[in-house]
């Protein structure tokens, strides 16, 4: 018998035992150390003692929170300006955003300094409700092509350079529900050491509209285009775009079909920096290519390179049978292109003086009001709609499985 069983049997034979004869509380006394296996004193001294009582819960005061109400506040409308980065960006983005802050949330010195203090773990705590409310995403759709691909490389080992130049590159498709006749792409260019990004958005896969975004993205990024590495897709590997490697002395690879994680870095910017922003709405108009454009080489140029820090694998180590990575101190794209000699001196000069000179929630904010136009700009008979799981018809999965339990029942009858 368990501790909690004989106190529960204490409590239960103890007003008993106060209220008979003294012979009837013998025969209590001889069953209760029979059946908790007591010593006949200690028992005595229990069923004498005090009555037994529930005891009182322990009340455990834990330490004051050392981040009031005005800290979470200015530090969620940070976080939520700066599109909902992670715990370790997020405080990587605080002192290059607190200039800012302090114009628009009138922050006291005290509050500026807990801000400047707070750790990544801390933050995970503190905002653990308001994540819980952002909602999971899918990917796009990509489709192999097979042009050209005996004269492309095959690059398979991880990525390991020293200077920028070197980029991936993708399609994502902005569909909707359809991927009948035309409609927009963005085509997604990332470059591996710095991290930084470019976007523009193509009608259709045409071969010479990718050609094209490719060569406004090359005079856009600040230093010297090396090196590019894409899918299997035809809008990738054809003439146009390997004529354009040759002549610009640009290395041209291409990863494994159906291998996605050998193009790794440029499938998690399609989330972040594409499917994040732009959802799973069908784009399919001239109008809406231009409204696209437009915010990905203004607001969303500058907002992503110049003001959101982002972390680098820097190494994995093995621990048993679990795979440890570790990361760099996380920086914006900028700040790491500083570093470089190989940038473009006038052009970096020039992002330094808008980065001074710009205000990233008002930037924001831009960005929030010309997203509002362009989902009002999309097709939406063919965009994605809510699910009614009373309507929604059986897949081809539940399809199959039900002819089979069909065929099960028709065979049992037939017995």
């Amino acid at each position: 018998m368990g501790g909690k069983s004989r106190w529960d049997y204490l409590k239960a034979i103890y007003v008993r035992y106060h209220k008979v004869s003294k012979r009837l509380r013998a025969q209590i006394l001889d069953e209760f150390c029979q059946v908790c296996d007591y010593n006949r004193k200690y028992a005595i001294r229990l069923l004498n003692g005090p009555a037994p009582q529930k005891p009182k819960p322990i009340v455990r005061k834990g330490r004051r929170l050392a981040y009031g109400a005005k800290v979470i506040s200015a530090l969620t409308a940070i976080w939520e300006a700066a599109g909902y980065p992670c715990s370790v960006r997020l405080k990587a983005v605080l002192p290059l955003w607190l200039p800012w802050a302090i114009k628009r949330m009138a922050l006291t010195a005290q509050v500026q300094k807990q801000l400047l203090t707070i750790s990544p773990p801390t933050i995970d705590r503190r905002l653990k409700g308001k994540k819980r409310q952002l909602k999971k995403r899918l990917y796009g759709r990509t489709k192999p092509g097979t042009l050209l691909k005996h004269h492309i490389p095959i690059k398979t080992d991880s990525w390991d350079v020293k200077s920028p130049g070197f980029t991936e590159i993708d399609l994502v498709s902005h569909s909707g529900n359809s991927a009948s006749g035309e409609f927009l792409h963005s085509l997604n260019v990332t470059d591996i050491h710095s991290t930084w990004v470019e976007s523009r958005a193509v009608m259709g896969k045409s071969q010479i509209g990718v050609l094209n975004a490719m060569r406004d993205i090359e005079q856009a990024l600040p230093f010297k285009l090396l090196g590019i590495d894409s899918d299997n897709g035809s809008e990738f590997i054809n003439y146009h775009l390997k004529t354009f490697c040759d002549q610009n002395h640009i290395q041209f690879t291409r990863g494994r079909p159906y291998k996605k994680d050998d193009n790794a870095h440029i499938e998690q910017k399609n989330y972040t920096h594409v499917r994040k922003i732009l959802g799973y709405l069908r784009y399919d108009s001239q109008a809406v290519q231009k409204a696209i454009n437009e915010l990905y080489q203004n607001e969303l140029h500058s907002f992503q390179n110049l003001f959101l820090p982002s972390m680098k694998l820097s190494k994995k180590s093995r621990v048993g049978s679990k795979l440890k990575r570790s990361y760099d101190t996380p920086q914006t794209p900028l700040e790491r292109v500083l570093k470089c000699p190989q940038a473009d001196p006038v052009k970096v000069q020039q992002l330094k003086r808008l980065r001074d000179q710009t205000d990233p929630f008002e930037l924001a904010k831009r960005i929030e009001q010309k997203l509002e136009r362009i989902y009002q700009l999309a097709n939406q008979r063919v965009s994605p709609q809510p699910k009614d799981p009373l309507n929604q018809s059986p897949t081809r999965s539940e399809k199959q499985a039900l002819s089979e339990i069909a065929k099960i029942f028709a065979t049992q009858l037939q017995k």
